[in-house]
């Protein structure tokens, strides 16, 4: 989010290395003329393989993201899970990315009732969707509620596995006009708010940037009463 614009962090203490640039391979470029899937029933079950660092699946998940999605690849920060999102024939369909959530976003934190001091202490509880990525030529109406619909269920138990902390809300930015994040909606997120459209290092209250709504995900029914202990 930080490298995308939408929020504002201190200057790193240490500079970071400069990551290698992606170069593209035929593993991530559009399958040749061949039948496409036109209808869920005709990928699912859906396989969510979890992208591990230093492994193929995970230089595909960055291959990807670099070459088809809008705003590319940027490392995730912090606390992360990505899954690599494939069809019943092991064709990939989409690609997801989870890490820390933002710390201060005023819509989001009216919206759950928070104090600065609840804030501090449960943020650790939401996550972000930094990334979402439906691959261009798989065109299945309904597939990205579906994935949305599915991950949701299973985040929070992988996101447990690995961290030891089980979220129980999901945050998203979704860009307008570009998108109207209607994918979200059907799939039971909620709209709260929109970000004012700064840059990452705006000191003069000046809105350059594109505005992007925020949407919120509930992982349980007692969300709001977790988040507020």
């Amino acid at each position: 989010m930080h490298r995308d614009g939408i929020i504002e962090l201190p200057p790193p203490s240490r500079v970071p290395p400069v990551p290698k640039p992606i170069t593209f391979g035929p593993d991530t470029e559009p399958p040749p003329l061949l039948p496409v899937p036109k209808a869920l029933d005709e990928v699912r079950p859906l396989e969510f393989r979890i992208v591990k660092g230093g492994t193929r699946e995970g230089r595909l998940w960055n291959e990807f993201v670099a070459r088809w999605h809008y705003l590319g690849y940027t490392r995730l920060v912090g606390a992360q899970m990505r899954y690599a999102v494939h069809d019943r024939n092991g064709r990939p369909l989409a690609m997801l990315g989870f890490s820390t959530a933002a710390w201060r976003l005023a819509p989001r934190d009216r919206f759950i009732g928070w104090t600065p001091v609840l804030r501090e202490r449960n943020l650790p509880l939401v996550v972000d969707n930094p990334r979402f990525l439906i691959l261009p030529w798989m065109a299945i109406p309904n597939l990205g509620s579906h994935i949305l619909s599915l991950v949701r269920r299973r985040l929070p138990e992988d996101w447990t596995a690995r961290y030891g902390t089980t979220p129980v809300l999901c945050e998203t930015f979704v860009e307008v006009p570009r998108h109207s994040g209607g994918v979200y909606r059907a799939s039971g997120w909620i709209r709260v708010g929109t970000t004012k459209g700064r840059g990452r290092y705006d000191r003069c209250n000046k809105a350059d940037k594109p505005r992007k709504d925020i949407w919120l995900c509930p992982l349980r029914k007692d969300w709001k009463r977790t988040l507020n202990r």
